[in-house]
């Protein structure tokens, strides 16, 4: 069964709305441990335009399940990370534009650099994820230079416009989870899951853990973030 990782991104987003302390993303990465979620994600971007640094540390010193710092591989924030020491780095493309990463990383294009950037984190004992589409080709490319895990892309598939789009872009999500564990590394997914349609990404066998943020933070609003989380493990322990 697929453990849950909780995205606590869009806690620091409400807070920074205000520019004040609440709501405390510390707080809720607390909340959602409590409520059963195996770890804890948050992005650290370049513009901070939402977790910051004091969060990241706040946060390594409290997490007690997983701590998942997701990041673009730059100087600066690579070098936060080898300082913090989270239990694992997404390495996920950024600009400044976008409402949220849009896409996997590009690792075609930038694999000698991203080899040297795992090296370094292997080093200090910290696995590597990368965030890619789930492409076969692209999940050999991510083995071949060192990352434990693929996190593989599901903004596709969740936005598929119709019932045979769904199954064909699930069936491509199957397929890169599958050449994942063939090749040794752990399948993640994430990226627009929701209580509507993470139960087929979930009863893939080859994928270990989902990531699931925003729908979860918006649940929360109504229910509250411990029924939340328990809500979507649920749906996860069914599929």
């Amino acid at each position: 069964m697929a453990t849950l990782s909780i995205n606590i991104d869009h806690i620091a987003t409400l807070r920074e709305a205000r520019g004040g302390l609440e709501p405390d993303p510390v707080t809720a990465a607390h909340l959602a441990e409590l409520a059963g979620a195996s770890g804890i994600v948050c992005h650290l971007r370049e513009d901070r335009r939402h977790i910051n640094d004091r969060d990241v540390r706040l946060l390594r010193e409290t997490v007690k399940t997983t701590l998942n710092l997701e990041m673009a591989a730059t100087d600066e924030i690579i070098a936060i990370a080898l300082d913090t020491l989270p239990d694992i780095v997404t390495l996920v493309p950024e600009k400044r534009e976008e409402r949220t990463t849009e896409g996997g990383l590009d690792v075609v294009h930038h694999q000698h650099y991203l080899a040297g950037v795992i090296e370094g984190f292997h080093k200090r004992d910290i696995r590597v994820s990368m965030f890619v589409e789930p492409n076969p080709e692209l999940i050999e490319l991510c083995a071949s230079i060192g990352a434990d895990v693929v996190e593989l892309h599901t903004g596709a598939y969740a936005n598929a416009q119709s019932r045979e789009g769904e199954r064909e872009l699930l069936r491509c999500v199957r397929e890169a989870a599958q050449t994942a564990v063939a090749l040794g590394m752990e399948a993640h997914a994430g990226h627009g899951l929701n209580y509507l349609n993470a139960a087929p990404v979930c009863a893939i066998s080859q994928i270990s853990d989902v990531s699931i943020g925003h729908a979860v933070i918006a649940r929360a609003v109504f229910t509250g973030l411990d029924s939340a989380v328990r809500e979507m493990l649920q749906i996860i322990r069914t599929a």
